[in-house]
């Protein structure tokens, strides 16, 4: 990997970052403060309008039943369409989300824009705030325009799919803490109480110095297949199917993964400073549906992440048909563990407090809350951090090779194309290690 000139992002930085975002999410999401509130509804609009952009949707009327759906964006108009009918009518949200209360839309007054460039347009229109949920491809692009339109913003993580897009999530992040907007990132991990009591204890020396730590994803192929139409460009069946391919999802450990990712990073307060991991593509995607033509992600991957004091995390990956899932995160330090949301040796403790469902909720409460009480949240850089540690970890299985915080922080390694039009698109080759890596 080449490298290029340090870009000012130190671990004083990041823990300085991490310490508030602790603060601000340990009190924030569930104590209301008494300061005026807004007399006119705010405006959202919606960038990516598939399941998960919808359901964000949803979300925010759960938070604050008076908001308005201004506009909405989108590539393709039948995932429009879809967005549209399930606002129109809440029995057919099917995201296990509790409808009740929460009243239909009246679509007619959505303005609504197609198109890879659509999300300009919607930019234009004078929503307070909005959801950025398309493939994490395009997320730093999308924030990089939203910031410059003067907008607050929540967005799915992952924030990026490659180095490059990472240091353009944290330039966009300065511009909008210089504009006092507000940004909120998708780690629904930080918004749990138990969490966010644990760690707090887990920092104030509940289990001693952490020395080792693993986490786990085990799951099936994600179903998030949406077939082949031989009318499709070969760039339109990548979009639609954005999650078999490395530029638009990051693969597993970024777009799924790096939620487990993040947590460890908060429970060690710092990034790890090496990755050295090993994977590969044992099922191939068209063995699961065998209608698919492409996909160059891995099915399995497995990263040794060394810390700044010596623990290492050891994070897996996997997703094969057939096969049993789980996933948990847990830490040994010297003086005990903590193992899925329980502390036990010298200081032991289980959380017995209230245990508010709805992660997607309390994400939307916090960016609708920040606006309304004049308070931004700065959640971009430290979810950026977290986006780079998958990705150095994928990386490094991809390569084969030993990989450092610093080499991942300013390689040169870029992803998306360089012309984005519905056409004809490069073909993405599966990554074997010990080979050049393939973009």
């Amino acid at each position: 990997m080449k490298k290029k000139d340090k870009i000012g992002i130190t671990r004083r930085n990041f823990l300085a970052s991490g310490a508030v975002v602790a603060t601000t999410i340990s009190g924030f999401p569930f104590v209301h403060t008494s300061r005026a509130q807004r007399a006119q509804p705010l405006k959202v609009g919606l960038i990516g309008c598939g399941g998960r952009g919808t359901a964000s949707l949803r979300e925010a009327f759960h938070a604050s039943p008076d908001i308005e759906v201004i506009a909405l964006a989108d590539p393709f108009q039948d995932r429009i369409d879809y967005c549209l009918t399930h606002l129109k009518d809440p029995k057919h949200m099917g995201f296990d989300m509790d409808t009740r209360g929460v009243k239909s839309v009246d679509i007619k007054t959505i303005e609504c824009f197609t198109g890879l460039e659509g999300y300009k347009e919607l930019l234009k229109t004078d929503i307070d705030w909005v959801n950025l949920v398309s493939p994490p491809g395009f997320r730093p692009r999308h924030f990089e325009a939203a910031v410059e339109a003067g907008k607050h913003v929540f967005m799915e993580k992952p924030v990026a799919t490659d180095p490059v897009g990472v240091r353009k999530i944290i330039a966009s992040a300065k511009k909008a803490k210089e504009k006092g907007l507000s940004v909120v990132v998708g780690f629904n991990q930080r918004f749990s109480p138990a969490n966010i009591e644990a760690v707090k204890r887990v920092h104030d020396g509940a289990i001693g110095e952490i020395l080792f730590g693993t986490s786990y994803n085990y799951t099936q192929w994600t179903k998030w297949y949406r077939g082949y139409d031989p009318l499709w460009s070969e760039m339109e069946y990548q979009c639609r199917n954005w999650y078999y391919f490395c530029w638009l999802s990051g693969d597993v450990i970024v777009e799924q993964s790096v939620h487990g990712i993040d947590f460890n990073n908060w429970v060690m307060n710092t990034y790890p400073i090496s990755a050295l991991g090993q994977g590969g593509r044992q099922v191939p995607l068209d063995q699961v549906y065998p209608e698919a033509s492409s996909g160059n992600i891995w099915d399995h991957m497995t990263v040794d992440y060394e810390y700044p004091n010596g623990a290492h995390i050891i994070h897996m990956d996997r997703q094969w048909p057939n096969c049993d899932g789980s996933g948990r995160t847990g830490f040994i330090g010297n003086l005990g563990k903590y193992v899925g949301g329980e502390i036990t040796g010298k200081n032991p403790w289980k959380y017995e407090g209230e245990r508010e469902r709805g992660g997607g909720i309390i994400e939307q409460r916090a960016i609708i809350e920040s606006i309304r009480n004049g308070e931004p949240r700065d959640d971009a850089e430290s979810a950026a951090y977290s986006t780079l540690t998958a990705i150095m970890g994928r990386e490094s299985a991809y390569t084969g090779k030993l990989i450092t915080w610093d080499e991942i922080l300013n390689s040169d390694l870029d992803l998306f194309p360089k012309k984005v039009e519905f056409g004809p698109a490069r073909d993405r080759k599966v990554p074997i290690p010990g080979r050049p890596r393939p973009i």
